[in-house]
C-alpha cells in the first residue's frame, strides 16, 4: 500500500477507512505453520529482518519491525481488524490448504475470495472450500490465462496491466470471466481500466478510489 507500510495491518485499516471495495493481502506459511501476512518470499524488503519466511517461526517474524512498529500479522488478526470483503493471495498449496481449514471453521465463503498465480493452488482450495469463489493471476500471460483460469474452475482473471490486451480481454468475456487489472496506480492505467471495460483493479493509493473501482 502506497501510503502505509504494506501487508501491516494499519494500512489494512486505512484501506476501510478509504472505502475500498475489497482488501487484498499476501499469505506465507512460517516455519511453524502459521499464516502470515506478507507479500515476498523473504523479509528483507519490508521488515528489519532477513531471510525466507518459511525458515522462520512466527515468534521470529513477530519480532521484526515491518513499519513505523508494526508487527507482522497473521490472517486471523485482519480478519479481526477489517471488516470489509478480503483477496487473499496464497503463494502455494501448503498455504491452501492452511487457508482452507480457516475458511471452514470461520465460515468465510462469502467475505473471502481466494487468488494465487499457481493453477495447482486454485485448484486445491477449490476442492477443499465448496462454493469459494477463486482468481487466476498473470504476470507475463497470453490468451493461455483464460483456459488456465477455466480448467481451474476460477471465475476471475487479474492480469499484469502492463501486458494487457484487447485479445486477451475478449478471450476472457468469452468464457464469461471477470478481468480485474493490477497494479492500477496511474491515470493512464486507470483510462485503460475503463476503455477495456475491465470489473475493476488493484491500487496502492486509496485516494484513487474518488475515482473508480479498487481493491488495495
Amino acid at each position: 500500500m502506497g501510503v502505509e507500510p504494506e501487508n501491516t495491518l494499519r494500512s489494512f485499516v486505512a484501506a476501510q477507512q478509504a472505502g475500498l471495495d475489497v482488501i487484498e493481502l499476501d499469505l506465507h506459511l512460517s516455519k511453524d505453520g502459521h499464516l502470515v501476512v506478507m507479500h515476498d518470499t523473504e523479509v528483507d524488503r519490508t521488515t528489519d529482518g532477513s531471510g525466507p519466511i518459511a525458515e522462520k517461526t512466527l515468534a521470529e517474524l513477530r519480532a521484526l519491525d515491518a513499519g513505523l512498529g508494526e508487527r507482522v500479522p497473521v490472517l486471523e488478526e485482519v480478519l479481526d481488524a477489517v471488516a470489509a470483503p478480503l483477496q487473499a493471495e496464497i503463494k502455494d498449496v501448503a498455504a491452501a490448504r492452511a487457508l482452507a481449514e480457516v475458511m471452514l471453521r470461520r465460515d468465510l465463503v462469502a467475505r473471502v475470495e481466494v487468488s494465487s498465480f499457481h493453477d495447482e493452488a486454485v485448484a486445491e482450495i477449490a476442492r477443499l472450500v465448496p462454493g469459494v469463489r477463486t482468481a487466476l493471476i498473470g504476470s507475463r500471460y497470453g490468451t493461455d490465462i483464460v483456459e488456465r483460469a477455466v480448467a481451474v474452475g476460477a471465475k476471475t482473471v487479474c492480469l499484469n496491466i502492463r501486458r494487457l490486451t484487447l485479445e486477451v480481454v475478449e478471450a476472457a468475456r468469452e468464457a464469461d470471466l471477470r478481468i480485474i487489472g493490477w497494479v492500477v496506480n496511474t491515470q493512464d492505467h486507470l483510462r485503460l481500466v475503463r476503455a477495456l471495460g475491465l470489473d475493476g483493479a488493484t491500487t496502492d493509493h486509496p485516494e484513487i478510489k474518488r475515482t473508480g473501482r479498487f481493491t488495495a
